[in-house]
């Protein structure tokens, strides 16, 4: 009989392309994964990694079976959780991964509400960036990510992959009280071309927000502060340090002396996402996460 878990892991292994990378990607310790994957091997009787230099390559049959395995391994989780379904009895562990001001934001009631309504199922909570929150759940390593796009800024989702849109949140600019701009009703980037800005790192999906909105400038406004954390952005805004443009959800109250101005033309929108391995539509345990973060949408 095929392991599936032991396919998981040659997956990763492909995917991360070492077995190292692989047991940091599934929680484990390498001797465990190079042990699932040699078990696999004496099971299909064949050779599915060569080493090549200090790391792995899948051999042709490696590669079928991560391509086959991986369908079967999405089959039995839909055929599980439409045994379960007949339950309709939430349990076992669901795992969430979800991006910081949503972790904030958003998961602490539906944690609540999952312990009280369902207590026979655990709610596991990973911060995670969107981009990669969607690769862990294409992967199996995560079962429902909770993500954000920015309109105009789109992130591509697997074809295994089903999604639905919660809320949406928006965010301002946040300035120094001294900041004329402080008394403005609203501003648009034209009036922020200028300012120095405290904004996230280059790569991160906020950042290529933050440029699209500029897309119609000469330049990019000038960046002097690369922040990860919005709660740091907003320490130098207090400072008169910078500008900051940061979203209304998870940000709570704004330190003394930091004002928020709305944003159009456009307005800084984000539509916050679930999105699940469509295998798993119909598995109770997800099914009712997705309810609960419905009815904790806006946070």
């Amino acid at each position: 009989m095929i392991d599936l878990d032991a396919v998981g892991a040659l997956i990763a292994v492909s995917r991360s392309g070492s077995v190292h990378g692989a047991a940091r990607e599934l929680g484990f310790t390498p001797s465990a994964v190079s042990q699932q994957i040699k078990r696999l091997e004496r099971d299909l009787g064949t050779a599915l990694l060569d080493r090549e230099g200090r790391g792995v390559v899948l051999t042709a049959a490696g590669r079928r079976v991560v391509d086959e395995g991986g369908m079967l391994r999405d089959q039995v989780e839909s055929l599980r959780a439409r045994i379960h379904d007949a339950e309709a009895r939430p349990s076992g562990t669901i795992r969430v991964a979800a991006f910081s001001t949503a972790v904030r934001g958003v998961l602490p009631d539906v944690i609540a509400r999952v312990r009280d309504g369902a207590p026979d199922l655990r709610m596991t909570v990973n911060e995670i960036d969107p981009w990669d929150a969607v690769a862990a759940v294409a992967a199996g390593t995560q079962d429902l990510a909770v993500i954000h796009h920015w309109e105009g800024v789109g992130i591509a989702l697997p074809p295994t992959l089903s999604s639905e849109e919660l809320f949406r949140d928006v965010a301002d600019v946040l300035v120094h009280a001294d900041d004329p701009l402080a008394a403005r009703p609203a501003v648009t980037p034209a009036d922020l071309a200028e300012r120095i800005w405290a904004s996230t790192p280059d790569g991160t999906i906020c950042y290529e927000w933050f440029c699209h909105m500029f897309r119609g400038a000469p330049q990019v406004p000038r960046i002097d502060y690369w922040c990860v954390e919005f709660a740091s952005q907003m320490q130098l805004v207090a400072a008169d340090a910078a500008v900051a443009l940061v979203p209304r959800l998870g940000r709570g109250r704004l330190p003394d002396g930091v004002v928020a101005v709305p944003v159009h033309e456009p307005v800084p929108t984000r539509p916050v996402i679930a999105v699940w391995r469509t295998s798993m539509t119909d598995s109770p345990a997800v099914r009712y996460v997705r309810a609960q973060l419905r009815g904790g949408a806006g946070g």
